[in-house]
């Protein structure tokens, strides 16, 4: 760090003389300052990376908390040995967006898998320990020592109700997950599997997964340890198979990120798969076994495919319960619609005479889903399919969330876009 501050500084205060401008004749003086002005954001950018890699990357903070609550017995999970016992479970590559939310790459017994940990607590402890409650004491309260197993799947079930909505399905989702809890498989669930999985069902994306584990195209969960959890690694983890860094985006021109994006996308008949892929999630979604689900983040970074080129949903934190989003609603002081806003983009009206949110979206996922496959499909798109596959994104996109226009209207424009995609690469190696 030290040698690359000293970097900076010599570029920065050490300016061209003249007579290193006489020896390089041949080069303007407007390409040395571009080259100079390269030096210095490059600097400036590699700098600030790193600076905030430490924050961003507390992956051995949520380790030793992790392993400690294990040893104490406050916690279990499939992969606890794993973690803290075998070291057969191990951190890779940061993924973290934000300290609290840590994301890893790993190894888990020879696979690769993403680690997920959510360590709010423990940087709170650390900023301030004579306050902040101890961890184990906040997340793991519940159920407590007595709690019997009858009381524990009543606890469940108007978790998920709440959650969820009051679906006749949810009975069958509470077993399922008294069985993930049951680590030993003795038939019984002891007070730290139930801690445990209490924990993690608080977890959006966890939630997400469970509800959404029968759909072809989620990540699938693969294990857990306390409010830590193992998903399988999704190889491209963005719609045009890489992001430009976060920390590069406010640098480059919007015109400049698009042309880095559909440089690295798949040839068009892979991403026309891709696109299908992503319409059949949006249908499993919208009436699903357990309810309606709305994606309230639609963008590239959030989903994303395998090696095989079939769509895999990236992050399921970005999607919502029906219940959550009108439960957020329901009663809501706005001026304008964007104060009726549930995530960043699942948007409904506000009512102006009487100030409050109304409860259907503006927009649904289908619509929102089809402004985002615009840009990606129609470049390099066949010549003979150009005109209709505009023309279906163009009718696609300005549906509305009404209820009149969700069930006919929706599932037709559906249809025509999945089958007008399929027609083109059916019978190709592509399909």
């Amino acid at each position: 760090m030290r040698r690359l501050r000293r970097l900076v500084h010599l570029v920065l205060f050490c300016p061209l003389t003249k007579g290193l401008q006489n020896r390089l004749p041949g080069i303007k003086v407007k390409y040395l300052f571009l080259a100079w002005l390269g030096i210095f954001v490059g600097s400036w950018v590699v700098y600030m990376h790193y600076s905030s890699y430490s924050e961003l990357c507390r992956g051995h903070v949520c380790q030793m908390i992790i392993c400690d609550q294990y040893k104490k017995g406050i916690i279990s999970g499939s992969a606890c040995s794993n973690l803290c016992d075998e070291h057969t479970l191990v951190f890779q590559q940061c993924l973290s967006p934000s300290p609290t939310k840590q994301v890893y790459s790993g190894v888990w017994k020879g696979k690769a898998v993403i680690i997920k940990c959510s360590i709010t607590e423990a940087l709170k402890a650390e900023n301030n320990p004579d306050t902040a409650p101890r961890r184990e004491l906040v997340l793991f309260d519940k159920p407590t020592r007595g709690t019997s197993m009858d009381e524990f799947r009543e606890m469940l079930l108007n978790f998920l109700k709440a959650n969820l909505g009051d679906q006749p399905s949810l009975t069958g989702l509470v077993g399922q997950i008294i069985t993930m809890a049951d680590v030993n498989q003795d038939g019984k669930v002891s007070l730290a599997e139930a801690k445990s999985i209490w924990a993690l069902l608080q977890l959006n994306e966890f939630l997400l997964m469970l509800s959404l584990h029968e759909k072809e195209h989620t990540s699938k969960l693969l294990g857990h340890c306390g409010d830590l959890y193992l998903t399988e690694k999704i190889p491209h983890s963005s719609l045009y198979g890489t992001e430009v860094p976060p920390f590069l985006r406010p640098l480059l021109p919007s015109a400049i990120h698009r042309i880095i994006q559909q440089w690295f996308a798949p040839a068009w008949p892979r991403r026309a798969k891709i696109a299908i892929g992503l319409l059949e999630f949006v249908e499993e979604v919208f009436h699903g076994t357990y309810g309606v689900f709305y994606i309230c983040e639609t963008s590239s970074a959030n989903v994303g495919y395998n090696a095989k080129y079939d769509f895999k949903m990236a992050d399921l934190g970005k999607v919502a319960p029906e219940a959550a989003v009108r439960a957020f609603l329901k009663g809501r002081h706005c001026e304008q619609n964007a104060d009726c806003t549930y995530g960043q983009d699942c948007m409904a009206p506000c009512d102006r005479l009487m100030k409050q949110c109304k409860s259907d979206l503006i927009q649904p996922n289908l619509a929102k889903v089809c402004g985002l496959l615009k840009d990606y499909l129609l470049s390099g798109t066949p010549a003979d399919l150009k005109d209709e596959l505009q023309k279906e994104l163009q009718i696609c996109m300005t549906l509305s969330g009404l209820a009149s226009q969700m069930e006919v209207h929706h599932s037709l424009v559906l249809s025509n876009l999945k089958t007008l995609l399929w027609k083109k690469i059916s019978n190709t190696k592509y399909s």
